[in-house]
């Protein structure tokens, strides 16, 4: 039976004994899992915010009426020349109207379905941007605010103003930060937009939206759908574009193609629509997590170096135990717990140490003109991490233990009380 006291007491000894030895091994785990954890976390934390950024300005379907050619051409409808050579000289492509047909009625049925959190109606318009001298192109989007605010990430990119501002404002306009900074207005000043047509309508900043993508913030602005319409001259049903937000984001690309089926449009699901960003999220996640695993592989070899040496160390104090009766297996169960508890107290060491990092980074101030909403680090405070670190400590001192702990209690002792 085993004494597990008398083995433990052992342990300890031993491992007070070569102090230096033993602060030397639970320092490996401690840092070892320690940069693991501050690694994985502000790495994952930086990508989670990579993804957010670009994925909560996407819906998770986007439907619109797609412009493309049509599928017949002039010469399939003359069966008089289908034995003749044909030529036929520019031809364009037949153009389908860019509003969605029906938009309302897809609308009410899209916020019946158990599994859409909200559908929101978009009209997106071509348009120029006046301010003195100064003309620039661009597009303006027609909104309902408030319900772009409950499933989406919009408010966040207000800079300045509110949301609750541009609803209330029948001729008010979040103009894009690239725009505002370009023609030097800011909240409170007029804009006068033009149509294709030349129709030109004065509005009021009542926000500046900043979305942190230069490309969409020099170009894009957002008004009252009813806003939109008017300036373009269209009745209240006329929709170019429907957003739809899903309670399980696993359902857009069959819902998309159901949609498509069911209304005759174009229906975009996130996948799709983000499919380079997803490989190189992807990619950033497969280096993460890479460099993270090559750290704790580096520190179970430190580990087991230093194991090994301590047990070397140790081959007189073998003799002597198995000497005054100590079997083989209660060697290797002393010299096992060793490692045990330097697997513990460095694995817990490194946890502390790594949230202590993690937060210090969290805390450090991140600023940046492109990303206004965001003023620190983004670290990813994911208790899976700690439960892999710990759990990777207490095995890999388990192996690192094991190996020389297993010739340890092969060790005939009268080999080295002889020194031979």
């Amino acid at each position: 039976m085993i004494n597990w006291s008398v083995i433990l007491g052992i342990a300890k000894t031993h491992l007070i004994t070569k102090m230096k030895s033993t602060a030397t091994a639970t320092l490996g785990v401690t840092f070892g899992i320690g940069a693991y954890i501050t690694l994985v976390s502000f790495m994952t934390g930086l990508n989670a915010m990579l993804d957010d950024l670009v994925l909560n300005q996407t819906p998770h379907i986007h439907i619109y009426n797609e412009i493309r050619p049509s599928p017949t051409q002039p010469v399939a409808l003359y069966d008089d020349f289908k034995d003749a050579f044909n030529v036929v000289h520019s031809i364009k492509p037949k153009q389908n109207q860019k509003k969605i047909h029906n938009a309302l009625p897809i609308l009410n049925y899209l916020k019946k379905q158990p599994n859409v959190k909200g559908a929101t109606p978009q009209l997106r318009a071509q348009i120029f941007y006046l301010s003195g001298s100064i003309e620039l192109g661009g597009n303006l989007i027609g909104v309902d605010i408030m319900e772009e605010v409950r499933l989406s990430n919009i408010q966040d990119n207000i800079v300045e103003g509110s949301p609750e501002a541009l609803d209330t404002n029948d001729n008010g306009i979040l103009l894009g930060a690239g725009l505002a900074d370009k023609m030097s207005l800011s909240v409170g000043d007029r804009v006068q937009v033009s149509t294709v047509a030349g129709n030109i309508f004065p509005l009021k900043i009542v926000g500046i939206y900043q979305s942190g993508i230069a490309e969409i913030d020099n170009i894009q602005s957002f008004a009252n759908l009813k806003t939109v319409q008017r300036i373009l001259g269209e009745a209240e049903n006329f929709v170019t574009d429907i957003n739809i937000k899903l309670l399980h984001i696993d359902e857009a690309e069959p819902m998309a193609r159901r949609l498509e089926k069911q209304f005759n449009t174009k229906a975009i699901d996130i996948n799709e629509a983000n499919a380079q960003f997803e490989t190189g999220s992807d990619i950033r996640n497969l280096i993460t997590y890479a460099v993270s695993i090559t750290l704790l592989i580096v520190a179970g070899f430190g580990i087991y170096n230093i194991l090994n040496m301590l047990i070397y160390e140790k081959m007189k104090d073998i003799a002597i135990l198995k000497a005054t009766g100590f079997s083989g297996r209660d060697v290797q169960l002393i010299f096992m717990s060793q490692a045990m508890i330097i697997g513990f107290i460095g694995g817990v060491l490194g946890l502390l140490i790594g949230f202590a990092l993690s937060k210090i980074i969290d805390q450090a101030p991140f600023e940046t003109e492109a990303l206004p909403t965001i003023s620190t680090f983004p670290v990813n405070y994911n208790a899976a991490y700690y439960v892999i670190g710990i759990t990777f400590a207490l095995i890999s001192t388990f192996v690192a233990g094991y190996l020389p702990s297993n010739r340890a209690k092969k060790i005939d002792p009268v080999k080295i009380i002889r020194g031979t």
